[in-house]
């Protein structure tokens, strides 16, 4: 028996076909616009910036040539003082440019002139400017220290010299200072009453005193005294003065008390 021949062992490997690794293409670079875009717009808005900055440097030169300043200016309304007076007052005369002119301006030059309380102004482009003068109306006259009298406006402004034969109420202020006017301030409440005198009795008033504390008095032409007291409720206090009026039989004198209006009060003359 022959030996065996041993088997050769042999290993059959074999190898795995290599797979191609998968490639990647790696992304194309992005083009870098951005940069470029925002470039671009800040050139764009930089140049919008420097037109809007030319055309308003080229309006602004426009508007202060010739042609935009003032050259016509008609006042309507001015009783008191004259078309020349108000040109000077305000400047307008000299031919300012069309946009400094503006009504708070012009009231505020226009102040000086006493009887006038305001006033509106249009501007007509190019060149011509309207003025309204509103004045004061007075409401009753007053004596200053000096023994002038005085027209006075609802506001107790000293509106200027009145003749002593105006039929306007006669405002006494019963602490008069010595240097002021006092119915801008203190004796204001007069002239406010003087204001609102109504119809039916405004005619008999001949003059209206406040002392200190704002109590006011109407002292009527049959002669009648009327006491306010504050310068409030005015409405209901002169429907009684008017009922007092109409229905009641007073004498030369009497003193009647309607500062409550709703518990008058009436007293004969003081003793003399």
């Amino acid at each position: 028996m022959s030996p065996r021949t041993p088997r050769s062992s042999s290993t059959d490997v074999r190898e795995r076909p290599q797979v191609p690794a998968k490639t990647t293409r790696a992304a194309p670079p992005r083009a870098r616009t951005a940069p470029r875009r925002l470039r671009r717009s800040t050139k764009v808005w930089l140049s919008v910036g420097l037109v809007i900055t030319l055309l308003a440097v080229g309006a602004q030169w426009t508007l202060r040539q010739s042609l935009f300043r003032v050259q016509h200016v008609y006042v309507v309304g001015a009783q008191h003082e004259s078309s020349s007076q108000i040109l000077a007052a305000t400047g307008l005369g000299q031919r300012p440019t069309m946009l400094s002119v503006s009504s708070s301006n012009v009231a505020a030059d226009l102040n000086v002139f006493p009887w006038i309380e305001r006033v509106s102004v249009t501007k007509h482009w190019p060149n011509t400017v309207d003025i309204v003068v509103h004045e004061s109306t007075p409401v009753a006259v007053a004596f200053t220290t000096s023994g002038q009298l005085r027209f006075v406006s609802d506001s107790g402004r000293d509106l200027g010299p009145a003749p002593l034969h105006v039929n306007l109420p006669t405002l006494t202020y019963l602490r008069p200072l010595a240097t002021s006017w006092p119915f801008a301030r203190a004796g204001e409440p007069a002239a406010m009453v003087a204001s609102e005198l109504p119809p039916a009795f405004s005619a008999q008033v001949s003059s209206i005193t406040v002392n200190a504390s704002g109590d006011v008095t109407l002292n009527m032409t049959t002669p009648v005294t009327f006491e306010l007291g504050a310068a409030v409720n005015l409405h209901e206090k002169f429907v009684a003065i008017a009922s007092v009026i109409a229905h009641s039989t007073l004498r030369p004198g009497d003193v009647v008390d309607v500062s409550v209006p709703d518990e008058l009060a009436v007293t004969g003359p003081a003793p003399s």
